[in-house]
């Protein structure tokens, strides 16, 4: 059970930091680098990973049921469109709250409905992982109304970029459905683990596999929006800079980060034993976000907020944690 959590907790900590070298690429645009990052991590590094490292790759897939491969497809390309949805969220209320909104929805739904493949655990298992989420969800707000309060006070007033109504709705049902991420590992994972064992894999290498089919369903939608993006931003000329090969490497140590912590959170999620897919998620992007407000302290992106945003941050950080060790805690008396 230790070795999980702690799998989990290191899978959000590479989450939170994955994006940490775009802040050192030059010339490239937005989406320069976010399209380049999603051809990479979606498609060449599962690609290239999945055939080195799995054996029998092609018995394993080949023979995989129609509707294990339906249900990964669907469900991790509805994590694709969610995914985007948020980005669109943010220019109507801004990203902190864009953020927790999106990211508050995909802890409470997606850690629930592994429920669906698994079954539900006994009551008193059930009781403290809910009560957990819950208690990371209140952090979620409370670091929302901190980012909130630092946007009004660097720039004198509320975000009015779009309407506050379709915002949330946006950011709500994109979270929703980036919550097929989780559905779709619990529902590939017992068939890619036993075909996978029988081809004398380890253990881990079942983490490889469901990221597969997940990825690349989920990739089409991602690539294709930003390369659209390109072209109506007029960003395919700024690919030309001297800087493009120093790019290239960065923009890849972003991607095989984003895929390792996935794959890792697969492999945690196995790990935790039956409750793991719901257990293993909620630590996993409970981590994450942990992971990016304490870089966000570190780089001194709150340096300059006021003492009431940030009493805001600490606590919803300090009850985001607390919420994991509860989710922790009902993992090991399951």
């Amino acid at each position: 059970m230790i070795e999980g959590v702690l799998l989990a907790i290191f899978a959000g900590l590479m989450l939170g930091l994955y994006a940490l070298p775009e802040k050192f690429t030059k010339d490239f645009k937005y989406e320069n680098t976010w399209s380049l990052f999603f051809l990479l991590t979606m498609f060449v590094v599962p690609i290239i990973a999945s055939l080195t490292l799995i054996n029998g790759f092609g018995e394993i897939f080949g023979n995989m049921p129609m509707d294990i491969w339906v249900k990964m497809g669907l469900t991790s390309f509805l994590w694709g469109i969610g995914v985007m949805m948020w980005s669109k969220a943010i220019n109507h209320i801004g990203l902190s709250l864009g953020f927790s909104i999106f990211i508050g929805t995909i802890i409470l739904v997606g850690s629930l409905l592994p429920f669906i493949e698994d079954g539900l655990p006994t009551a008193n298992v059930l009781t403290y992982i809910l009560i957990g989420i819950l208690i990371v969800l209140v952090g979620v707000i409370l670091n929302g109304r901190a980012g909130i309060l630092r946007e009004k006070e660097d720039t004198g007033t509320s975000n009015k970029k779009g309407s506050m109504v379709t915002g949330i709705l946006i950011a709500v049902v994109g979270g929703l459905l980036a919550t097929g991420f989780s559905y779709a590992n619990a529902a590939g994972r017992p068939y890619l683990h036993e075909a996978s064992i029988a081809q004398g894999n380890a253990d881990w290498v079942t983490a490889v596999a469901v990221m597969f089919p997940i990825f690349l369903s989920g990739g089409i939608v991602m690539t294709a929006y930003f390369l659209w993006q390109l072209s109506k931003n007029d960003a395919w000329g700024n690919f030309k800079t001297p800087a493009f090969g120093k790019n290239v490497v960065l923009i890849l140590i972003m991607a095989v980060f984003h895929y390792a912590a996935s794959a890792l959170f697969a492999f945690a999620a196995f790990k935790l034993g039956s409750s793991g897919n719901t257990v293993g998620y909620a630590i996993f992007n409970t981590s994450s976000v942990a992971t990016a407000i304490i870089s966000g302290l570190i780089t001194k992106e709150w340096l300059n907020a006021s003492s009431k945003a940030k009493g805001f941050l600490y606590a919803g950080l300090a009850l985001m944690i607390a919420g994991i060790v509860v989710v922790a805690y009902s993992n090991g008396i399951s």
